[in-house]
Order: C-alpha cells, then structure tokens, then sequence
C-alpha cells in the first residue's frame, strides 16, 4: 500500500476516534462541575482539560477568561483549535475523502454524514441548549464508524492501518482521561484517598466517561474504590478501553503489517505491552499516577512517531 493511503487510513481512524474521546474527557469534567465545590476548585479542572489536551497556549491566544463556556465551546465547536471535535471530524472527513476509493460506501457515507449532521447541530444552537446531546451523538457516530468499518471492509493492510489508528489514539486519550484528576498536582494524593463524596462522584463519572461502569460491577462487585478504577483503565485486557488492551490491539495490528522496516515499532509497541502485561497497580500508584500517565504519553507519542517513520509520510510538524 502506498504511505500516503495508508497515512490518510491511519489518520482518519485517529480522529474520529479523538473526537469520541474529547467528548468523553468533556463528559466528566463537565458533571464534576456539578459537585459542590470552590470557585478556585472548578478553575482547576477547567485548566486541567486544557493541560492533559496540551492546549494551554492556544486557548489564551483565543480566549480572555478560562470558563466553562469557553472552555466547552473550545473544545467542541472552535476552528481554531486543531484538537476541538468540529475539526477532529473535518480532518477525519478529509482524510476519508482522500482515499474514498479504499473504503467501503457505507464507511465513506458514515464519516461524510458525521460531519455534515455536526456542523447542523453546533448551526443550531444545540451545544448550548443541550450539551449532553451532543456527546451522546458523537460517541453514537463514533461506534458507527467502527462498528461499519468491521462490518463491511475487507480485512486487508487498509483496515489494518485503520485499526492501528484507533487503537494508538485510545491508548493515549484513556490515559489523559484518566490524568484530568491528576493534572494539578496538589490534587495528587487527595484523589486516591477515596473518603470525600465529590472524589466517589468523581470516579464514578470517570467509569461512566468510558462506559466502564458496569465493568467495574462486574469485575469487582464490590463499593467503588479509586485504586481498582485505575487498575481496570490501566491493566485488565479484558476492558475494552484500558491501556493494556489498546496496546495488545496496537501489537496485533503491527504483526499483520509487518515490513523490513517496522522491527523498532514492533520492539516499542511489545516492550510497552509486556511491562503493562505484568505489572500491578500498587507500585504504580505508589511511584504517583500522574508520573506514570505522563511517561506513558510519552512512550506513546513515540511510538506514533516510529509508526510514521515507518510506514506513513514524513511528519511535517
């Protein structure tokens, strides 16, 4: 396959499935802002969508005042933002178009419709009178695309490189996800106490964010405990969004494209998979979760860039 059919399969997977998870880290910051809480408390994790996206600077380029409303519009809705869901889905329509002729009708269809029934919604008014719909909508669009994609194309290099991309992408928003709680660090210590009624909302919205709450009943069929709520999200292969299974998704995808040139991705991606595989939650919780989510996008994005190297174009940026 061409590196520039794959490039474009590779990256359209990607953003649609960052559009999904933007809504996803969105959903539970904004129900925390429903806890009661301090001024200064909600500020913190508003800034702290805004660090774990790495889109500090951005922001304040565009924005006056960190908010709620100017966080969320964006997030969502903004041109500017390359991150927000409006452009994730533009690129991921962009990239689809590029290679129209290696997907399926349906899957061109699903994405071409995703973006055009998006921009109707933010058109009228709806991410203002009823977020909530919004990201139910883009999650539902999202497990459409996949669940086409699976469906209808054949199982060849471009839905290989097209699985690669989503689960690459899910290994690193799970992960941020997870670290919105942990992005101020003077919050650190107090999140994995477990005895204030905000943190039990908290990590009950964060199960939910990534439609894990009746997982962790089913796992563990006992109270919620925030130290099993990271176990889960980091390292039982069985959950479909935890960072184990995303790399083990990751490892099969680089087998079945395996070239001359891809020995580092393959040793990057396993070595990554292996010390998840065996490793346990207490001498990670005990090292700081923050540490351990920030090393592991670390590991990520250099595992994205090896891919690149390659398989796909040149990064430019």
């Amino acid at each position: 396959m061409l590196s520039r059919t794959a490039d474009h399969l590779f990256w359209m997977a990607r953003y649609m499935e960052r559009a999904e998870n933007t809504v996803r880290m969105l959903d539970v910051t904004m129900k925390a802002l429903l806890l009661p809480q301090t001024d200064e408390s909600a500020l913190r994790s508003q800034r702290a969508v805004l660090a774990i996206s790495e889109l500090d600077e951005i922001f304040a380029g565009r924005y006056d005042a960190v908010t709620a409303d100017n966080v969320l519009r964006f997030m969502v809705a903004d041109p500017g933002n390359p991150s927000s869901i409006l452009s994730c889905l533009r690129a991921a329509r962009e990239n689809a178009r590029a290679v129209r002729g290696a997907l399926t009708t349906e899957s061109w269809e699903t994405i071409n419709h995703t973006w055009l029934d998006f921009n109707r919604q933010i058109d009228e008014g709806m991410l203002a009178v009823d977020p909530d719909s919004v990201f139910e909508w883009v999650k539902l669009r999202s497990h459409l695309s996949r669940g086409v994609t699976l469906g209808t194309a054949l199982k060849d290099e471009a839905f290989y490189f097209t699985q690669l991309g989503t689960f690459l992408e899910r290994a690193d928003n799970t992960a941020r996800i997870l670290d919105v709680r942990f992005a101020d660090g003077s919050r650190g210590s107090r999140a994995l106490a477990g005895a204030q009624l905000d943190d039990f909302y908290y990590w009950t919205s964060i199960l939910s964010s990534v439609s894990g709450l009746e997982i962790y009943r089913q796992v563990y069929r006992d109270v919620l405990v925030p130290e099993r709520v990271a176990e889960l999200l980091i390292l039982n292969p069985s959950m479909p969004r935890s960072l184990l299974a995303s790399l083990e998704h990751v490892c099969e995808n680089l087998a079945m494209l395996r070239t001359d040139n891809s020995r580092e991705c393959e040793r990057e991606a396993g070595k990554l998979r292996a010390e998840l595989l065996y490793a346990e939650i207490r001498p990670i919780l005990a090292r700081g979760l923050h540490q351990y989510l920030t090393e592991f996008l670390g590991r990520i994005a250099i595992l994205g860039n090896r891919i690149s190297s390659a398989f796909l174009l040149p990064l430019t940026a």
